[in-house]
């Protein structure tokens, strides 16, 4: 089912690259020499064996560490140097949901949205909510709810966080087959309106995008 969402902003020109990149952790190099672009309607699915930086190199993508060589660049220009521009027009949702278990599901849909510089009403949050499978659990406090109704929750800010990049870690940990069904239909209307998706996953699934790569970390 399609998602009546806002369109995201134009990015035909915009491409994602990673240049001879580099990652270590303590005395281990963990991978080097990574190489990489990503355009409009592009997913990459990042792979590898446990402890193989799939989510280190994540978290370079968002700017929330520093690769130990290379550069990671938006429209040619180094993520750094762009600071807001960038961070602006990306959504990161970790392996972990990042929920507040005292808060309530719409509470904790508003506040994350609002932290990423989206604010929303409650008519659209409870909208997102109840396409994501959580219709009439909006007032519930998220700690009562299952780990896969609370990835769901975490998920949510994918249909009202307008931008052309999502990094996604894991996103279908803990989910039933009917919610990988629904954020692969997701996944693949945001590519088809020229988004772009960075993702790991050790679950199979099939999205059909303009180009698709598959990184390979050793």
């Amino acid at each position: 089912m399609r998602y009546n969402q806002q369109s995201i902003p134009s990015i035909d020109k915009i491409m994602l690259q990673g240049i001879n990149l580099a990652c270590v952790r303590g005395d281990r190099e963990l991978f080097r020499d990574v190489n990489f672009s990503l355009e409009a309607g592009g997913l990459m699915q990042v792979r590898g064996p446990n402890g193989s930086g799939k989510t280190s190199l994540l978290r370079m993508l968002c700017g929330l560490s520093n690769p130990a060589a290379g550069e990671i660049r938006w429209s040619g220009t180094s993520i750094r140097a762009l600071d807001g521009e960038y961070y602006g027009a990306m959504t990161y949702i970790g392996h972990l949901s990042g929920t507040k278990d005292d808060l309530t599901v719409i509470e904790n849909l508003r506040i994350s949205s609002a932290l990423a510089g989206f604010d929303i009403g409650v008519d659209q949050a409870k909208d997102a909510l109840g396409h994501i499978g959580l219709r009439g659990r909006e007032a519930l406090p998220v700690k009562v709810l299952s780990q896969g109704q609370r990835r769901r929750v975490a998920l949510a800010r994918l249909l009202v966080c307008k931008t052309p990049l999502w990094i996604l870690d894991e996103p279908l940990v803990a989910l039933d087959v009917a919610a990988v069904k629904l954020i692969q239909e997701l996944l693949e209307q945001h590519l088809r309106e020229g988004g772009m998706v960075v993702m790991t996953t050790h679950q199979e699934i099939d999205i059909t995008a303009t180009s698709t790569t598959q990184l390979h970390l050793a």
